[in-house]
């Protein structure tokens, strides 16, 4: 079959791969120069930093990432590095630091140091995360997990709960744990009684067992899964920005691009958010799409969109950490998406850049803080480099900021830092065709249930949604989105099962 990709995220570049390695057509068309979204990386100088993708988990031998990079082809192409076990990542609370473990046992140990009369609610937390870790396993996709009717019922009984609910019922009896546990909140953008609990058992989950970085950035499972595309006798080309999907009275028939092509499909995928979809629909001219479905995808709300500066240290004079630092300004993670101007930033996430595995010194790192997209609305109609002096003063101000609150808490790290570099919603914006900015895309909200989510077969006959929004962001929840996704191409489930090694 011939099938067109639209945009060369980690979602688009891995179904590319997997539909043209099981025998089909696969083109895939990136409107940017380089391919990647948000795998991509980038160089300030002799410093790189990453887009999207800054560290990863379930990656050693057996886990689920290991089996589906290696089933991908990108291991051991990719170079890995271990987050710190004891501490991969630390929240920071009232000025008290909370260390998350690799392992049950060391996780369980290093909480009970600070909540020693927290071990039955400690105990229950973790069986959830063992509930929706086995009702999430890749083998169900393919239906060869046993209980499915089980598996189906704890997914479902987790989406309908909203996070905060879920930790305040399991640790009624120490509200600080249940704010400690939800402490990395950026890495789903949760918000208060609205963000399932099973989004956060999901990613949480995942970096239980083992957490890594990729050394040198995170470019090169871009790169790799590109190169298995075109051994598969598939095709990526760049510069070339999709304008309208293209159908007929039985379905989608190809896409138009900008320069003028037409490239015929009797599939097209979507890797962009379902909002840029619905415009290449109505720009093709297809009425196939209910007017209430259209209002409802245009309608659903989006993740927080953030600020990020990225620093450079001078060289030789930091050492590297291998963790993540997520600070608070009070005593609670929640609601930092929502400010008055002078609170700003109500806290920050700090990741370090990995050059190499093994490296001594820390050379970049980035600080990552909520922003409200009124706070840039003034240059919305603006593009990038030719948003005017107001802009930059903008920028520059809330660095400034940013800074201010890191060196609070890391003083020996903050007067080390050479330069600064920053982005905006606006940047996000521009670079990945994200409406506000959004972190994330679509915001699920377990108050809205299967209204909240985003189809991956659409009523346009022919043509499927890939990426974040069809299941969950980050790189486990997109590649497994991208396998429900292949699964709706007729005769894939077979050579699928046995490309990831599903009885």
């Amino acid at each position: 079959m011939k099938i067109v990709v639209i945009g060369s995220g980690l979602g688009g570049l891995s179904i590319a791969t997997m539909l043209a390695r099981i025998g089909h057509e696969v083109v895939v068309l990136e409107q940017q120069a380089r391919v990647g979204g948000c795998l991509q990386s980038f160089q300030r100088g002799d410093a790189h930093f990453e887009t999207g993708m800054h560290y990863i988990g379930s990656a050693a031998p057996g886990e689920p990432l290991h089996r589906l990079l290696t089933a991908l082809g990108v291991l051991p192409a990719v170079r890995l590095s271990p987050l710190y076990r004891d501490a991969y990542d630390i929240v920071r609370l009232g000025g008290e630091e909370y260390c998350f473990a690799n392992g049950r046992e060391a996780f369980l140990d290093g909480m009970l140091r600070h909540f020693p009369d927290a071990r039955q609610a400690l105990d229950a937390y973790v069986q959830t995360l063992d509930e929706v870790s086995a009702a999430s396993s890749i083998d169900r996709l393919f239906g060869s997990a046993t209980d499915e009717g089980q598996a189906a019922a704890i997914l479902a009984r987790y989406q309908a709960v909203s996070t905060d609910a879920m930790l305040d019922s399991l640790c009624a009896d120490h509200p600080r744990l249940a704010a400690v546990l939800a402490g990395r909140l950026p890495l789903i953008a949760a918000r208060r009684g609205r963000t399932p609990y099973l989004l956060h058992a999901f990613i949480t989950s995942f970096y239980e067992s083992s957490a890594w970085r990729i050394a040198g950035g995170s470019s090169q499972i871009a790169h790799a899964l590109v190169q298995q595309i075109a051994q598969a006798g598939g095709q990526v080309l760049t510069r070339c920005r999709v304008t309208a999907i293209t159908a007929d009275s039985h379905g989608v028939t190809g896409v138009q691009t900008a320069d003028g092509r037409h490239f015929v499909a009797d599939h097209v995928i979507a890797d962009c958010h379902p909002a840029v979809t619905l415009q290449l629909v109505a720009a093709g001219g297809s009425s196939m799409l209910r007017p209430a479905f259209v209002h409802r995808i245009a309608s659903l709300e989006q993740t927080p969109a953030c600020f990020v500066a990225y620093v450079t240290f001078r060289r030789n004079t930091v050492p590297y950490m291998p963790s993540n630092l997520f600070a608070y300004a009070g005593a609670s993670p929640w609601q930092c998406e929502e400010y008055v101007a002078d609170e700003w930033p109500k806290g920050y996430l700090f990741m370090p850049m990995c050059d190499a595995d093994g490296q001594r010194y820390m050379r970049s790192a980035m600080l990552l803080s909520y922003m409200k997209w009124s706070d840039v609305a003034p240059w919305a109609d603006t593009r990038t480099g030719h948003r005017g002096e107001a802009y930059e003063a903008f920028k520059t101000e809330r660095a400034d900021r940013l800074l201010e609150a890191f060196g609070h808490d890391r003083p020996d790290l903050r007067q080390h830092i050479e330069a600064v570099w920053t982005s905006t919603p606006l940047t996000y914006r521009d670079y990945n065709s994200t409406p506000f900015g959004a972190m994330y895309g679509t915001a699920p909200d377990c108050r809205l249930g299967v209204a909240a989510r985003v189809p991956i077969r659409w009523r346009l006959p022919g043509l499927l949604q890939t990426g974040q929004c069809v299941n969950s962001h980050g790189i486990l929840g997109t590649l497994i989105g991208a396998i429900q996704t292949a699964l709706h191409i007729p005769s894939a489930r077979e050579p699928l099962a046995r490309m990831f090694g599903v009885e």
